[in-house]
């Protein structure tokens, strides 16, 4: 699964494409640039075989209640 990320600091942006197993390609872009950069990537519509934001998954269970307040 690739992963675009857009990075931003006080000086500069940049665009995060991440891949599992290999290091991080990080480099600056402009706002136009990593717009560009989404549109090719992005899928737009569901493949056969390919798990993207169309593929509909079963629902993942409730995460457990984490500390909080307790009750008085």
């Amino acid at each position: 699964m690739l992963l675009i990320r857009r990075l931003v600091d006080r000086r500069r942006a940049y665009t995060a494409l991440l891949l599992p197993g290999e290091p991080p390609r990080v480099f600056p872009t402009s706002d136009h640039e990593h717009a560009r950069i989404l549109q090719i990537y992005k899928q737009d519509r569901p493949y056969e075989g390919i798990v993207n934001d169309f593929t509909e998954l079963p629902d993942a269970p409730a995460p457990a209640p984490r500390g909080g307040s307790k009750a008085r």
